[in-house]
């Protein structure tokens, strides 16, 4: 007899398979994100890091490298609720239960290394070179730029080896990347202690550059030490010059931009002021200095490049979902450089796997910016994925993942002009207080005016010296009768003891008269000066 009875109706049973790795590796895993990371990934790097384990244990290396990333998944739960999430959706599957010392232990065991060369491999640019808002005519938009507000935990070995700023509570390290702007993609990083500065950090990625890219970068970046190790790339530059620095003009051009040189590289300066008008009536007038390696101001002219710098600003997104989105403000939670250079690594790598199923999911869509995929739904499935163990093998490489069909569902709208305020919470901060005349909320913009200025006068990178003034004419001294010469006094011996002054080495009175003595250096150089 068929069944007529209510909760037959209503009453829906699901089977699904899920395929995981065998035996003391089941853990280990990402959900759908671990086919960007694969097992034979992981063994291959563990292996070339000499970081596998000498026997085969409950938690092996390959388990361990899943964990540290899990936890910079879910950073706001410590170790054990980290691991209960990563078996959760086994199935019952026996695993073993292990205490958060153990877990400490697995982390200690791998150590930053095998972390550090999983960012490496996957670290690079992620869009083809079709995908839209990636490029600048045949170039490929990159960026440097530095974050200093990603604090670590308060501990005696953390301070000692970053210190710790007036008025933070906590440790900062400062982190720089090199980001492809169209996709925020990390193409590589590095981090340290702040008070080394920015320029150096960047130093060291200048070896991702080629002569596919245009860099971007705010200012700070224009020692002429620098410009020359980028241009030594063969990648082409666009940064923001700093208002005091003074260049010839050379030539000027059509556009409203000038040529000049600048620690003997040819490079193009534009002189520009925008205006922009916010939807509640308000204005407010910036002045940029930018510089160009790109000399031809009819393939490039200034417009453009004044409209492709404002990409740059793509790199503060990336920094935000790394300390926003991703960690929620909060502080990393290693308490020694050790832990926190795996911390940071796992950090890295976790948002570059993330960036890389965002692109692989606007790409399987023609004409999608990957400025509209929103890493916040990407990150939220993804946790979920993994908690439901979901998607860790494919049978094969075209399936639809649920990432990729969470973030196509609820696209972002296109790209609008808008002003987006940046709060400083800490009230010592020197950037507290706002007196540039922007707006202190979000606003959207309704007029954007940008006035090219042509230089008017041509400054010089040297001030001419000066002609010394002319020495005074001086009359002839009068001549005078040689004075009688008289007979000198005897000379008396003295035992007068030395003065206090004498006795602890200072150098006594000289005899000489006052308008004999030779100058001071320092008084004769400024006396020369005047």
């Amino acid at each position: 007899m068929p069944d007529h009875s209510a909760l037959s109706r209503v009453v829906v049973t699901i089977t699904r398979t899920i395929r995981f790795a065998a035996g003391v590796f089941a853990p280990g895993h990402l959900g759908e994100l671990t086919p960007v990371v694969p097992f034979e990934l992981v063994d291959a790097i563990l292996a070339e890091t000499s970081t596998v384990q000498a026997r085969l244990r409950e938690l092996p290396s390959r388990v361990g490298m899943y964990f540290v990333l899990a936890m910079c998944l879910f950073p706001e739960v410590g170790y054990r609720r980290v691991w209960a999430k990563m078996i959760r959706g086994l199935g019952g599957y026996p695993v073993c239960a292990p205490s958060a010392k153990a877990l400490r232990d697995l982390r200690r065991r791998i150590g930053p290394r095998p972390v550090q060369a999983l960012f490496e491999v996957l670290a690079g640019p992620l869009a083809q070179p079709t995908t839209p808002g990636v490029r600048f005519g045949r170039y490929r938009t990159v960026s440097f730029d530095g974050c200093t507000s990603q604090r670590t935990a308060d501990t005696a070995r953390n301070r000692a080896w970053l210190g710790k700023r007036t008025g933070d509570s906590f440790p900062a390290l400062e982190l720089m990347a090199l980001v492809e702007t169209g996709t925020r993609a990390l193409l590589g990083a590095v981090f340290g202690p702040t008070a080394e500065g920015e320029t150096s950090y960047a130093t060291r990625l200048l070896h991702l550059l080629d002569a596919s890219m245009l860099v971007l970068w705010d200012r700070g970046f224009d020692a002429n030490t620098f410009l020359t190790a980028v241009a030594a790339t063969h990648a082409q530059f666009l940064g923001r010059l700093r208002n005091n620095r003074r260049l010839p003009v050379l030539a000027r051009l059509t556009d409203g931009s000038y040529r000049s040189v600048l620690g003997g590289l040819q490079v193009r300066i534009i002189d520009a002021q925008i205006t922009v008008t916010c939807a509640n009536g308000a204005t407010y007038t910036g002045t940029y200095r930018l510089i160009t390696s790109l000399l031809d101001h009819r393939r490039y002219p200034a417009q453009q490049l004044i409209s492709i710098y404002h990409e740059r600003w793509e790199h503060e997104s990336a920094y935000y979902a790394l300390r926003h989105t991703i960690l929620d403000g909060r502080v990393l939670r290693s308490g020694d450089p050790a832990g926190v250079g795996q911390e940071m690594w796992a950090l890295l790598t976790l948002y570059q796997i993330l960036r890389t199923a965002m692109v692989h999911a606007a790409e399987t869509r023609p004409g999608t910016d990957p400025d509209r995929v929103s890493f916040t739904i990407a990150l939220h499935t993804a946790r979920e994925q993994l908690i439901n163990a979901a998607g860790i093998l494919t049978d094969t490489i075209t399936t639809i993942s649920t990432v990729t069909q969470a973030v196509l569902a609820d696209l972002l709208p296109a790209r609008r002009l808008r002003i987006s305020t940046r709060r400083v919470k800490s009230p010592l901060s020197r950037y507290a207080k706002q007196t540039d005349g922007k707006p202190t909320t979000n606003q959207k913009i309704t007029n954007l005016d940008i006035a090219i200025h042509d230089p008017a006068s041509t400054p010089t990178e040297e001030r001419p010296p000066t002609p010394p003034p002319p020495e005074p004419q001086t009359q002839p001294e009068p001549q005078t009768q040689p004075e009688p010469q008289t007979q000198p006094e005897p000379q008396t011996r003295s035992r007068s003891r030395p003065s206090r002054r004498d006795r602890h080495g200072a150098t006594p009175a000289s005899p000489i008269p006052s308008q004999h003595r030779p100058h001071h250096p320092k008084i004769l150089t400024a006396a020369l000066a005047h």
